[in-house]
């Protein structure tokens, strides 16, 4: 005879980044949960799995569920989409038991739950039971300004995520640099005839990206994967240029989220460009008021304008949105989702989504062209614009019709 016992089976963990203050970050969340900004190098996601070693899921607005799906498994841990990840947050997060929760004063920072309970989750501190206090500090982003504020902390704790123990891609002596400590090239990427300075942060060079001759770039910065910096850009960090985007001109502290365009001459600073954007040339953007006053940003959560607490802050676009040559922004600009802004003078300082015109006024940006615009700019990257794309964009135009009262 053989004695034996029956052990309890074991699950592997179970990982969703969930949003927090959603309606903060509007207009960039319009298209995507809160994890899937970019801030430094990587979205916050991707930061989220290169420590969890595994994909994750998102629970998020219901309209977006059909993109960004929600996984539940029999364990499940529930992770603040908004808060960056270092090795202490991270090491608590995995020492959560199930039925606790990690928190911070009135932060809900994790929660770790079986199916039945993970189905009935909120990201309701008050509703959080169990809780463990953590006593670290949190690198927590809240509002859209945040992205570039706190975007050279981030580029800096993301270099290291992402070369410690690996070699850089030789750096070709046509270039002028210094720090070549902290400097890193990927496999593929070109780098020409230009000057990089990471005396004051770090520069990372994405894998088939390319930096053409004659660009000046002081880092901290973040040049994503087969994106291009043109001939003769001039880069202040910290800066942050997504993957498959084209920059040219002068950048000064602007995080874009990927797959937009500034490929000409003009100024953009203290900004936050979605994706699918498009900055006509010679396209300025303001970053300091004449009289040297703090910027207040529209807010869609409050309806109304507030104080950001900076000096210094330029522009917010959400995706697909795109302006003429020559298009002026005034300080502390809001531009929403598919806006199409063009014409002399500078429009006004909250721009709604699917908006048509500029200074001289604004007309509705009909759905059917919206759809029509992004199929064409998607196509150019062998891409599509999905139905379900499309009904994200649909319920887009229907929460925002409130604001285009023309």
């Amino acid at each position: 005879m053989f004695n034996f016992t029956m052990s309890k089976p074991t699950f592997m963990i179970n990982y969703i980044l969930f949003d927090d203050h959603w309606n903060d970050f509007l207009p960039l969340t319009f298209t995507r949960p809160v994890a899937e900004l970019r801030i430094g190098i990587m979205t916050i996601r991707e930061k989220w799995e290169k420590y969890l070693k595994t994909e994750v899921s998102w629970l998020t607005e219901n309209f977006l569920q059909e993109k960004f799906q929600l996984k539940i498994e029999e364990d499940n841990i529930f992770i603040n989409g908004s808060i960056l990840p270092d090795e202490k947050i991270f090491q608590s997060i995995q020492s959560l038991k199930s039925g606790q929760s990690l928190a911070q004063a009135n932060i809900l920072i994790a929660s770790r739950y079986d199916k039945k309970s993970a189905i009935a989750f909120t990201n309701d501190i008050g509703k959080a039971l169990n809780i463990v206090q953590f006593t670290g500090d949190i690198f927590k982003i809240n509002f859209p300004w945040e992205v570039f504020q706190h975007n050279g902390k981030a580029i800096e704790a993301d270099f290291k995520l992402l070369t410690t123990g690996r070699k850089s891609d030789s750096l070709n002596q046509t270039n002028n640099f210094s720090s070549l400590e902290n400097i890193f090239v990927e496999d593929g990427a070109k780098v020409e005839f230009s000057t990089l300075n990471a005396s004051a942060g770090p520069i990372y060079i994405g894998k088939d990206a390319e930096v053409m001759e004659g660009c000046l770039i002081r880092g901290p910065f973040a040049l994503g994967t087969h994106a291009t910096l043109k001939m003769g850009a001039k880069i202040y960090g910290p800066t942050t240029i997504g993957p498959n985007s084209k920059v040219g001109g002068e950048i000064n502290n602007c995080v874009i989220q990927g797959n937009s365009n500034k490929a000409h001459d003009g100024f953009l600073g203290n900004s936050v460009l979605g994706e699918w954007c498009n900055l006509g040339a010679d396209t300025n953007n303001s970053n300091l008021k004449n009289n040297y006053t703090e910027v207040k940003l529209w807010s869609y959560s409050r309806e109304k304008f507030v104080p950001t607490g900076l000096q210094f802050c330029g522009m917010i676009m959400g995706d697909h949105s795109k302006c003429g040559i020559n298009t002026m922004f005034n300080t502390g600009t809001v531009v929403g989702v598919s806006a199409n802004i063009f014409g002399a003078g500078y429009p006004r300082n909250f721009i709604p989504s699917f908006s048509w015109g500029g200074a001289n006024g604004l007309t509705v940006y009909p759905l059917d062209k919206s759809y029509e615009t992004a199929s064409k700019v998607l196509q150019r990257r062998s891409l599509e614009l999905t139905e379900t794309d499309k009904k994200i964009l649909q319920q887009i135009f229907i929460m925002t019709e409130k604001y285009r009262r023309f």
